[in-house]
């Protein structure tokens, strides 16, 4: 039963995505097609569409024109964020079945195996947080960014000591990939002593 349920889940979140990001592709098409004036700016299906997707696209639009780019292409990045947003909840329902999959299987664990799990949790927990510092760092958010400070506060105590050492290349910063790379050593080394 519960499998069914955790299907049935998993199934419904991929479509809702799917639906956003064929929802979000159809303003982007209605938008071209009448920049190209292959549709009447006042048609029915213009007007249709951005009756329903203008509170959408217009917050798109005005950060769009106050950072300095072409407003019109507010639709194509209404299908990009809603694509990557659809692709972060199907990741996330997956984890969070899969978490919740494992702690049922943990009921009869013992203390080694849950000290085994916190120690794969905790250098998930960082590796993650070390992503999210490069990520964040290439599309320009860095440490003081409101959103990125907690990846910078649980990956602080590994990265910084390492930059700090390690000596310079350029532009190229190889901190984060060693302090990545040492906390699957770290993982493999404590799961081995366990």
């Amino acid at each position: 039963m519960s499998d069914n349920l955790d299907h049935g889940i998993a199934v419904a979140v991929r479509v809702a995505a799917l639906v956003a990001v064929v929802a979000a592709v159809l303003v982007w098409l209605t938008h071209w097609g009448v920049r190209r004036r292959a549709l009447a700016a006042f048609g029915w299906w213009p007007r249709f569409v951005r009756g329903w997707s203008d509170p959408l696209v217009r917050p798109i639009e005005r950060r769009l024109l106050a950072a300095g780019a072409n407003p019109q292409d507010a639709p194509l990045w209404l299908v990009g964020v809603v694509l990557v947003l659809g692709l972060l909840a199907i990741t996330a329902v997956r984890w969070l079945l899969g978490s919740i999959a494992l702690l049922g299987s943990m009921q009869n664990a013992g203390a080694t195996d849950w000290l085994r799990l916190g120690v794969i949790f905790a250098t998930s927990v960082v590796s993650l947080a070390i992503l999210i510092r490069v990520v964040g760092s290439w599309l320009g958010a860095g440490r003081y960014n409101r959103w990125m400070r907690p990846a910078y506060f649980l990956s602080d105590w590994i990265v910084e000591p390492i930059r700090r050492r390690l000596p310079g290349f350029g532009a190229l910063d190889l901190s984060p990939l060693i302090a990545y790379v040492l906390i699957l050593v770290l993982r493999g080394l404590l799961l081995g002593i366990l």
